[in-house]
């Protein structure tokens, strides 16, 4: 039996295959319901066909996660597939088969290189965490402003007394507050209506700060017990960490060398030379979340590290700019980062 390459279009309720041969021509074609028992099925109808040792997917993310992990623990290559050429869709149409066909003919044709992310280790727990306490911050973040602006219209006396508070005490005395009638009896509908929604919002501000630390402790301590050796450099909490640590998934073998994790992360510098002038501009591709790790960790060590602090004096003695020199350290830290969770890296110095 040869070998064959699968296809996959995947979608919420229904991922529709397409087998190829190393040839190129099309076995075969066949939906499966996007369900545990669709997944064997897919597989077991794909191994009839020929040995699958590679497979596309469009988008390894999302409705496609699950099936990427399925296909890895059967240790299928899965490279992930960008959006079909739009020439392709205006030649042969859109369809579901076409898009499962095109994705098994961009790992053929070698356009497929990117290998998809495991899904099945820390790196997935962290990435869990982290969009649980993101999620809650930008809630917290809401509750406040909406706190604040129920203050702009209240009482003058309420606004006055809570004027001068920052943020934590404004919460505290506002917990404190409730839904009774004040000690001189005054029956004001909208004074009680301010107070309850003041208590709300402050319970509710209380709520996701307990959410927000929890997942920090259960963020520190993943990040401690798998991956110590990141949190030793300078500059690098946990929460940069396993920013970092999303980007390159479970599976840090799928990347082949550093200067592909610092274009992953939108640190790679990008030419823009034309005749004699040799330039090289912002690259503004890769993961913003990531690149902003990183800018994070520069900043720590302008701050706190004196061998990046005397690495900044010399760059701005030959004429750099500040953005110019962060843009160089970020590039240094994503190669450092790069070399701790890779087996058998070194760091590089910055010089």
């Amino acid at each position: 039996m040869g070998e064959v390459v699968l296809g996959v279009d995947a979608h919420r309720d229904v991922h529709v295959a397409a087998v190829l041969s190393t040839l190129g021509a099309v076995m075969d074609t066949a939906p499966f319901p996007a369900t545990a028992v669709g997944y064997r099925e897919l597989w077991e109808w794909a191994s009839r066909l020929g040995t699958v040792h590679r497979a596309g997917v469009e988008g390894s993310g999302s409705y496609r996660a699950a099936l990427s992990r399925y296909l890895l623990a059967r240790r299928v290559e899965v490279f992930e597939v960008n959006r079909p050429d739009r020439s392709v869709r205006r030649r042969r149409r859109k369809s579901d088969p076409v898009d499962a066909q095109e994705s098994a003919r961009a790992v053929l044709s070698g356009r497929a290189c990117s290998r998809a992310k495991a899904g099945d280790g820390p790196v997935q727990c962290a990435r869990l965490f982290k969009l649980a306490k993101d999620s809650a911050v930008k809630a917290r973040t809401q509750a406040i402003n909406q706190l604040k602006a129920v203050l702009i219209t209240a009482d003058p006396d309420l606004r006055e007394q809570l004027a001068d508070l920052r943020n934590p005490a404004l919460v505290r005395t506002c917990a404190q507050c409730d839904d009774r009638e004040d000690d001189g009896g005054v029956k004001d509908a909208v004074g009680q209506a301010t107070r309850i929604a003041l208590y709300l919002l402050a319970q509710r501000i209380d709520q996701l700060t307990g959410q927000i630390r929890d997942l920090e402790r259960h963020l520190t301590g993943l990040v401690q017990r798998h991956f110590p050796q990141l949190l030793i450099p300078v500059g690098i909490g946990p929460d940069s960490a396993a920013t970092l640590l999303i980007t390159m998934g479970d599976n840090p073998e799928r990347l082949c060398s550093e200067a592909s994790f610092a274009a992953l992360c939108g640190v790679s510098p990008v030419e823009y030379s034309s005749g004699r002038q040799r330039h090289h501009r912002l690259n503004r591709s890769g993961d913003r979340r990531a690149n902003a790790a990183l800018y994070r960790i520069v900043q720590s060590r302008l701050r706190f590290d004196a061998r990046t602090r005397n690495y900044y004096e010399r760059r701005i003695a030959k004429g750099k700019t500040r953005r110019e020199i962060v843009r160089c350290l970020k590039r240094y830290a994503a190669r450092e980062v790069f070399n701790l969770v890779r087996p058998g890296g070194g760091t590089r110095e910055a010089t």
